[in-house]
C-alpha cells in the first residue's frame, strides 16, 4: 500500500540533499547545509509512517513486508557503495586506514554506524573529513527508528483515543532529550538515535494528522512560502560553531513539516518544488547522499590536504553520475522490475557478506 505521489517531496528531498553536497563540498556557501539531513528525517517519518498507518487501519500491516521494502529500499545501492569503497581503498589506503574503513564497514552493515562515530572525533573535526563512510550516520539512526518504530505502533494502534497523544508524548520526550545533551554532550546529542528520534516522528505526527485532515488549503500559500524561509533560516544561520541539533534542529524540521503540511496546491510547492530538474535530483538524493562523501573523503585522502576547487567541483560531478547509474542500473531493477521470492534473501546475504569482508579487514590489521 502506498501513498500519493507527490513531486513536491521529491523536490524537497532535492532541496535537502543539495544543501548536503553543497556544505561538504563547499562549506563557506552555506554553513548549515548539514541540516539537509534533518529534512530528509522528516521526509522519511511521514512518508513510511504514513503506510504503516493505512495498513494498520485497513488491518493488512505485516513485518515481514515493512522490512522486506526497507531491504529493497535500502541495500542494493548501498552494498554497491561499500563495495567500491572498499575496493578503492585496496588500492589506495595505507593498512591503518584501510582498517578503520573495513571496521566502519561491518558496522554500516549492521546500521550502527552512529554509535562507533559516536566514540571516535566528532562530526566537524578535521578527523571527520577522512572517513569515506561518515555519512552513514544518519542511515544508521534511521534504521534504528524504523526497527522500534512499527512495533510501538502496533501495539498501541488498537487504542484509537491514544493514538495521536503518544506520537505526540515520544516526539516531545525525544525533543526534550535532545535540548538536554545540547547542554551537556554534544557528541551524543549529535549521534544519538534517542536524541533524534523527534524529527523522525516530527513527520509521522503529521502523516497521522494528514489522513483524518485535509490541508487548510487557502492557507498552503502563506504556509508554503513560511516554510521556506525557515529552511533558509536554517541553512544560512545554523553553522558548525552552534550547539546542534539543540533548539536549532526545530528550523529545519518546522520547515520540512510545514512544506509538506502545505499540500502540492500551494504555488511554491507546485511550481518550484515541483520542476523537472529538482524531482530528477530528488529520485537520485538517496544514492546521491551514498556517493558524494566518500568522493569528497578519498580525494582529500589522496590529495593529503583540502582538494583544490576543480578537484572538488569534480567530486561532486562523479558523484552525480554515479548516483544515476546506480539508481538507474542497480537501484530501480533491483527494488521494481526483479520479482524473485529469493530477492529480499538475497540482498541480506550480500549485506552479510560486506559485512563479513569489513570485519574480516579490521581484524587483520588493513590486510597489510
Amino acid at each position: 500500500m502506498h501513498l500519493p505521489y507527490r513531486s513536491d517531496i521529491d523536490g524537497l528531498r532535492a532541496f535537502a540533499v543539495t544543501t548536503v553536497l553543497i556544505f561538504h563540498a563547499f562549506p563557506s556557501l552555506i554553513p548549515g547545509g548539514f541540516v539537509g539531513v534533518d529534512v530528509f528525517f522528516v521526509i522519511s517519518g511521514f512518508l513510511i509512517s504514513g503506510i504503516v498507518f493505512r495498513e494498520l487501519e485497513a488491518g493488512e500491516f505485516s513485518f515481514a513486508n515493512f522490512y522486506a521494502r526497507r531491504v529493497k529500499r535500502i541495500f542494493p545501492a548501498l552494498i554497491t557503495m561499500l563495495a567500491a569503497s572498499y575496493a578503492f581503498g585496496w588500492f589506495f589506503l595505507f593498512n591503518d586506514d584501510f582498517r578503520r574503513l573495513g571496521s566502519h564497514i561491518f558496522r554500516a552493515s549492521l546500521f550502527l554506524s552512529n554509535f562507533i562515530l559516536w566514540r571516535e572525533a566528532g562530526y566537524f573535526d578535521n578527523a571527520a573529513e577522512t572517513k569515506p563512510l561518515l555519512h552513514l550516520w544518519s542511515l544508521g539512526i534511521e534504521e534504528q527508528f524504523y526497527i522500534v518504530w512499527p512495533l510501538i505502533l502496533w501495539a498501541f494502534w488498537r487504542f484509537k483515543a491514544i493514538r495521536l497523544p503518544l506520537i505526540a508524548s515520544l516526539t516531545l520526550s525525544s525533543l526534550a532529550w535532545n535540548i538536554y545533551q545540547s547542554h551537556h554532550d554534544l557528541t551524543h546529542d549529535f549521534y544519538s538515535p534517542l536524541t533524534r528520534f523527534w524529527e523522525l516522528s516530527a513527520g509521522a505526527w503529521l502523516a497521522f494528522h494528514l489522513s483524518r485532515r485535509t490541508q487548510a488549503h487557502h492557507l498552503a500559500n502563506y504556509v508554503s512560502a513560511f516554510a521556506v524561509f525557515v529552511l533558509l533560516l536554517a541553512v544560512f544561520v545554523i553553522d558548525s560553531k552552534k550547539a546542534f541539533p539543540g533548539y536549532w534542529a526545530v528550523l529545519p524540521v518546522l520547515g520540512a513539516v510545514l512544506l509538506i503540511y502545505a499540500g502540492p496546491q500551494a504555488w511554491l510547492n507546485r511550481v518550484v518544488f515541483s520542476n523537472r530538474v529538482l524531482v530528477w535530483i530528488g529520485m537520485i538524493s538517496y544514492p546521491l547522499y551514498l556517493w558524494h562523501w566518500p568522493a569528497l573523503a578519498f580525494a582529500r585522502i589522496v590529495e593529503g590536504a583540502t582538494p583544490s576547487v576543480a578537484i572538488r567541483i569534480g567530486a561532486v560531478l562523479l558523484s552525480i553520475t554515479l548516483a544515476w547509474l546506480t539508481f538507474v542500473w542497480i537501484e530501480k531493477p533491483l527494488r521494481f522490475d526483479w520479482k524473485s521470492r529469493w530477492r529480499t534473501p538475497l540482498l541480506v546475504l550480500g549485506m552479510a557478506v560486506m559485512g563479513y569482508v569489513g570485519l574480516m579487514c579490521k581484524n587483520s590489521d588493513g590486510l597489510s
